[in-house]
This record gives C-alpha cells, sequence and structure tokens, in this order.
C-alpha cells in the first residue's frame, strides 16, 4: 500500500490533503464467492449498513448462503428478510447460473479481469458496479476506478470540480496503476466527511 500511496499523492494533491486530514484509509477485503456476490446484489443502490442488516438476517434463517439452498427460498421468505423482490431475482439468477455449472466462480481468479467481466455481467443483476467491486474486495485487483459508485462520483465532484464522468475517467488515468487505492483514498475522505464507520467485513 505505501507505494500506491506515495505514488498518488505525487500524482495529484488531493491524496495528500484526504491523508493528512484523516489519516491512511484501509483497504476492504472480502473473501472471494457466493456469499460476497450475494452481499454485493444486497449492496446496490443501498447502504453498507442496511444491506448487511439484511444479509445477516438471511444468514440466520438459512445458516447457510450457498446456490442450493438460496435457489428454492419463496420469493415471500425473500421478502420477510427484507429482500426486494427484483433483488431475489437477482439472486436466484446468480444461484441457477452456479448449479447449473454455467459459472464457476473458483476459476476467476485465474482470469483476467476482462475475463471475469465478461463472465459475470452474463448474470442478471450483476452489472459493472458489482464487478468492480468483486475484482476490488475479493481478487485485489490494484487498478480499476468504479465510476459506477456515487461515492466516488461526488467526492471527485468535489474535490476535482469535475463533473463529467468521462472527464472523471480521463483525469484519473494519471493514477493508474494504483486507481484502486485512489478509489480507496476517495471513499476515505467521502465517509469521514460525513461522520460515517464502514466495516467492510461480514
Amino acid at each position: 500500500m505505501q507505494q500506491a500511496i506515495e505514488y498518488l499523492s505525487g500524482k495529484d494533491a488531493i491524496f495528500k490533503i484526504i491523508i493528512e486530514k484523516y489519516g491512511l484509509p484501509t483497504i476492504p477485503k472480502r473473501p472471494q464467492g457466493f456469499e460476497t456476490l450475494v452481499l454485493l446484489i444486497l449492496e446496490q443502490q443501498v447502504s453498507i449498513e442496511s444491506a448487511k442488516a439484511t444479509f445477516l438476517k438471511i444468514k440466520a434463517s438459512l445458516k447457510v448462503i450457498e446456490p442450493e439452498i438460496l435457489l428454492p427460498v419463496s420469493e415471500e421468505e425473500y421478502r420477510n428478510l427484507g429482500v426486494s423482490r427484483q433483488k431475489t431475482s437477482y439472486i436466484k439468477a446468480l444461484a441457477t447460473a452456479i448449479v447449473n455449472k454455467e459459472l464457476d466462480l473458483e476459476t476467476l481468479p485465474d482470469k483476467t479481469v476482462q475475463q471475469v467481466r465478461e463472465e459475470l455481467i452474463k448474470i442478471k443483476g450483476i452489472g459493472n458496479w458489482t464487478i468492480d467491486i468483486y475484482l476490488m474486495f475479493c481478487l485485489h485487483v490494484p487498478d480499476l476506478l468504479p465510476l459506477g459508485d456515487i461515492a466516488v462520483v461526488n467526492t471527485m465532484k468535489e474535490l476535482l470540480s469535475i463533473h463529467d464522468k468521462e472527464a472523471m475517467e480521463i483525469h484519473a488515468e494519471q493514477w493508474s496503476p494504483f486507481r484502486s487505492y485512489a478509489t480507496y483514498l476517495l471513499w476515505h475522505h467521502y465517509l469521514n466527511k460525513r461522520n460515517r464507520t464502514i466495516t467492510y467485513q461480514y
């Protein structure tokens, strides 16, 4: 991490400012596999805290989060656990792909970023944001900027006065090959400024 921080601080003054004000960020890590993808589906468009509460309810109710266990659960039961109809369909699509051997999560660490994206994007409900976070948190890819993430976009608007995603992408090219670490710093600023603490583990 030290190399990434030094590199980014040399490239863009905003990172020095973030570190001076708030210290170093936590590098989020999550286990690879089905459980984490279910949690990421739950985290789409809602706060991490709210998604985690729903995830823990599912875990408490079903004991084990595995495709074969989640697939037969009824829509009504999912609703009672706090999962929307749309997200229920996404979880079932993911579970179906794994049960039918259309997706093998264990092979993903051996694939390129592009190959992982091509594998996961086929699943209903898994878009680029979910894939980016999985690549960063689980496969520890160092050079991704998830511009589907509201906190990243808002922080870049605030600190850099850039309001167009294409312009953000161009500006962030200078942060390569450590754009994931840049993202962790942007999140760090976003959360600290709002006095929020996030635990990424579950």
